[in-house]
């Protein structure tokens, strides 16, 4: 199927993970069903341009040669339009000493490793979009902890947040730790219809996350958030009431894993008894810390749901107690008790 009046037919994925990280967020796409990466790549979605995907997973010497050709390639400007997808944190080399902190491959003239660094400032303003995947990526993550020796930092921190692509796109923030795989695999595809001409510009928050994605928080998605709101709160991780007071973040955390689930719609963090730790948020890990914990302000919002929670729940039990029993025209006796008037006298 040709692309859209204005769209590209073909598109290759330039997928780096040689950032600070611990290729969890490739791993993790691979159980993505909405879609698959399979199907994307396969050409099994109606509309997408073909897709050529690069990821050192997927070379059969892990990342030599015929690897590292296309990113040549498209660092010299002869690669067709590419989406080039940042995998782990940024670090800051110009704190290196006289070392490096992470690269790619070495440079074909001098023998040097090429860092990731240099990588990105190659390709980052050829490329049609450029993707940060997984919390490292877009905001630093683990890899950006107080006291790391690397100034590790997310992709906007090192493009500049008001970086835009060849395409006219900012950088698209897709945060987990790691990534939500069909939260990613969704992001992509509308990236990719839109390189096709067939979908308008992805809509992103201040944060640059997707907003439809984003733009509630974890509470809001929560099966558990009604036992919240009734001040009905779970003590240990063997409940199924609300976790706040055992360390959830859920109420001020956007994300939507509860309604989505994680893989095939099954699992993710509150709905399997795991609290959530704020992972998609830009101060993930340091103002979420320490974990297990209750959050700031838990006490006194929970006490305050707690005290209203508590009456509204007894009232409740009280309605529910009513409604539990049929009403009392419903027998088997001698008599109509239901309150039927005849309109005429001999009905």
């Amino acid at each position: 199927m040709s692309a859209a009046k204005g769209g590209v037919d073909e598109v290759h994925i330039l997928w780096c993970s040689e950032g600070l990280s611990c290729d969890g967020d490739t791993v993790s796409i691979t159980a993505a069903t909405q879609p698959s990466i399979e199907d994307v790549l396969l050409g099994a979605i109606p509309g997408l341009p073909k897709v050529h995907l690069h990821n050192k997973v997927l070379s059969p010497t892990m990342g030599g040669a015929e690897y590292l050709e296309p990113y040549f390639k498209a660092a010299r400007g002869e690669l067709g339009p590419y989406v080039f997808v940042m995998e782990g944190s940024i670090p800051n080399e110009n704190i290196n000493g006289d070392g490096y902190w992470t690269s790619m491959g070495n440079d074909p003239g001098t023998g040097e490793p090429i860092t990731v660094n240099q990588w990105i400032d190659r390709l980052a303003p050829g490329a049609w979009a450029v993707v940060a995947i997984g919390t490292c990526a877009t905001y630093g993550g683990i890899h950006g902890m107080a006291g790391n020796p690397t100034g590790a930092m997310g992709l906007a921190d090192y493009l500049g947040w008001n970086f835009r692509s060849a395409g006219g796109l900012p950088i698209v923030n897709v945060p987990g730790c790691p990534v939500q795989p069909d939260n990613f695999m969704e992001t992509l595809t509308w990236l990719l219809y839109q390189a096709a001409g067939l979908s308008p510009m992805i809509p992103l928050d201040e944060q640059l996350r997707p907003t439809w994605l984003f733009g509630k928080t974890v509470h809001e998605g929560c099966d558990r958030a009604g036992y919240y709101e009734q001040g009905d709160f779970a003590h240990d991780y063997n409940s199924p009431k609300c976790l706040v007071r055992i360390g959830c973040w859920g109420p001020v955390v956007n994300c939507n894993v509860p309604k989505r689930g994680w893989m095939n719609g099954i699992g993710g963090c509150p709905n399997v008894g795991g609290i959530c730790i704020g992972c998609t948020m830009p101060g993930f890990p340091d103002k979420f810390m320490p974990f297990m914990d209750e959050p700031p302000g838990g006490s006194v919002s929970s006490a305050m749901s707690k005290a209203y929670g508590g009456l509204i729940r007894r009232l409740r039990a009280i309605t529910n107690h009513t409604v539990a029993k049929e009403p009392k025209w419903r027998h088997n006796r001698n008599e109509l008790t239901t309150g039927y008037a005849p309109r005429y006298p001999n009905q």
